[in-house]
């Protein structure tokens, strides 16, 4: 999860800065050989992956609106983690988990810092976003703030228990396209190697060889919050595997506009439910790989957001202006590869 008012766009610095936000715990680490063994998903003709809801109440109805209309009968949903983020409310806190009760849910950061009991002696990591050093430290502190108000709200809404018990990665087969669902990269939780602008390096130091470890074809994540999907070339003989990152189905992801967006993974054949807009796509194995448009109804959300956040608040000054402008991202720089433009 990552602010964006001032989150660059630009190739991130090297340099690491330590301190709550900033750091990942030991716990956020695993490697391919753990994705091999995560729990799987019931197999499915379709399957949506919904990364970063944050809490947005009104993309939660409008992607199970999508998902009730699929024509291949029921779909199989997964939350990859930041599901909830701006519901400090404890009626919106509740609502999220209420509408995400059919779906199966992984913990981002947001959702395994609620539920962590910080110990004394323990480092604090804060929202657990593991923000590089291009993120100015104002936007740290105003995340670490918001999660200690849900912090609060999870408590009162009594799932702090229910949060702590989900899994931190998931495993997923549609026809033959075997899927690992992580939140944040390859190697942690909370790591942004698969942001639209390490991508490049990730791909030079250790990615495509994770796929084999982990014995999968496509990595579905969403943590560093911009989308980007992209395909690998492999060695002759062996098929390209991908990866696909929706940055948020709750928020705005590209300039000057304000949907939200999801990944749908399909069979071949199986078409979008009526009023699905597909952005960009490609073709893996037997399935059609697709980031889709959550079209949300923006205004009743604004509202909402503008109720439990205002003006001067720590989500206000962070993310408003995103929620109404969008990021300083093009459309054109997700689809990378094999995924090309639909929309």
């Amino acid at each position: 999860m990552s602010a964006f008012d001032s989150l660059s766009t630009q190739p991130r610095e090297a340099a690491h800065i330590e301190g709550p936000g900033r750091n990942c715990p030991l716990d956020y680490r695993y490697n391919g050989e753990a994705l091999a063994t995560a729990p799987a998903v019931a197999p499915a003709q379709v399957l949506w992956i919904v990364g970063g809801l944050y809490g947005n109440v009104e993309a939660m109805h409008r992607i199970n609106a999508m998902v009730a209309a699929e024509s291949a009968g029921a779909a199989q949903v997964v939350a990859n983690g930041d599901f909830h983020w701006f519901d400090a409310d404890v009626q919106d806190f509740l609502a999220i988990e209420q509408g995400t009760r059919d779906w199966q849910r992984l913990r981002g950061n947001v959702e395994t810092e609620l539920a962590r009991a910080v110990q004394p002696g323990q480092p604090d990591a804060g929202c657990g976003c593991g923000y590089p050093a291009s993120v100015p430290q104002e936007d740290v502190d105003r995340s670490n703030l918001i999660l200690q108000q849900l912090r609060s709200t999870c408590l009162a809404a009594g799932q702090t228990e229910t949060l702590a018990a989900l899994p931190m990665l998931l495993r997923a087969k549609v026809g033959s396209l075997r899927i690992g669902i992580v939140h944040g990269d390859d190697q942690s939780l909370a790591g942004w190697r698969l942001s639209h602008d390490a991508l490049a390096d990730s791909a030079r130091s250790g990615l495509t060889a994770f796929f084999d470890a982990a014995q999968i074809d496509l990595i579905a994540s969403s943590h560093t919050c911009l989308p980007v999907a992209c395909t690998f070339d492999r060695p002759p003989g062996q098929h390209p595997v991908g990866l696909i990152n929706n940055g948020a189905a709750g928020m705005a992801n590209f300039a000057g506009a304000r949907e939200g967006v999801v990944t749908r993974i399909a069979r071949h054949g199986i078409p979008p439910p009526p009023g699905a807009r597909v952005l960009y796509r490609a073709q893996l194995a037997d399935c059609d790989v697709a980031a889709v448009a959550v079209d949300f109804d923006w205004t009743q959300f604004m509202a909402r957001f503008d109720r439990t956040w205002p003006a001067g608040s720590a989500a206000a000054q962070s993310y408003r202006r995103r929620i109404v402008d969008g990021p300083d991202y093009a459309l054109d720089a997700a689809p990378r590869g094999g995924f090309q433009r639909c929309a």
